[in-house]
């Protein structure tokens, strides 16, 4: 094995320990280079691989130290978004639930294909980690679907439609883009207003094909990564 991948094996290594993991920086690249007995340019090449994959943060004049790691979510695998989290380990919490009914406005009504003066359910929930939230989702709902307001909307989202009400979510359709955090926004992810914010609008239909969900997600871009898997036929 080349001696820089081994070098990046060892520092893979060395960046799970708990006390780096932390947040404590790594010894500077001298030391470093010395405990790892191999030269500065090898080391400098192994640490340039771990940055550019995001498992580290390099400072300049300051060091390098192990970045938090970024949630992740996958096109290739849709579930509801308490789902998708639970799959991979990570507790959701919710910092607030808003439940009303409200008037859609045009966008909203053209996808339901509803007149903008019926009432749509609005669900807005800030969710994350313990440690602090990270998105803030909008959804609103198709008054076919039956939803009352009055469910348990800390259960999976598409839980409540299927058990609830027979409406079983098959089809979504997204888009990605990137925005900056407005005042309302901003105070919600706890982020400086203009703050690069990655924006996830899904659309979201039934077995017939018939829209139930218009939702649209704001999250952090220094704790959210969303990754897109194709594979070649």
């Amino acid at each position: 094995m080349p001696l820089h991948l081994q070098a990046e094996n060892l520092l893979r290594t060395i960046i799970k320990d708990p006390q780096y993991a932390e947040g404590k920086f790594l010894p500077n690249e001298v030391q470093l280079a010395k405990q790892l007995a191999i030269s500065r340019s090898t080391l400098r090449q192994a640490l340039n691989k771990l940055v550019y994959e995001g498992l580290l943060i390099r400072k300049k004049g300051i060091g390098t130290k192990v970045a938090e790691p970024a949630i992740s979510s996958k096109s290739k695998n849709w579930l509801s978004f308490t789902q998708e989290m639970t799959a991979r380990g990570i507790s959701i919490k919710n910092f607030e639930l808003h439940v009303t009914w409200t008037i859609p406005d045009e966008t909203v009504a053209n996808f339901f294909d509803i007149s903008m003066t019926k009432k749509v359910l609005k669900l807005e929930r800030l969710r994350g980690k313990a440690e602090g939230p990270f998105v803030y989702f909008i959804s609103y709902f198709h008054p076919r679907v039956g939803l009352t307001g009055d469910e348990d909307f800390k259960r999976p989202l598409y839980d409540i439609l299927e058990t609830d009400h027979m409406v079983t979510a098959t089809l979504s359709k997204e888009e990605i883009s990137a925005k900056a955090a407005d005042k309302f926004i901003a105070a919600k992810l706890e982020v400086e207003p203009g703050t690069p914010l990655l924006v996830r609008k899904r659309f979201v239909y039934d077995q017939g094909e018939r829209p139930i969900e218009y939702n649209i997600g704001y999250y952090r871009s220094d704790s959210f990564v969303y990754t897109v898997e194709s594979r070649r036929e």
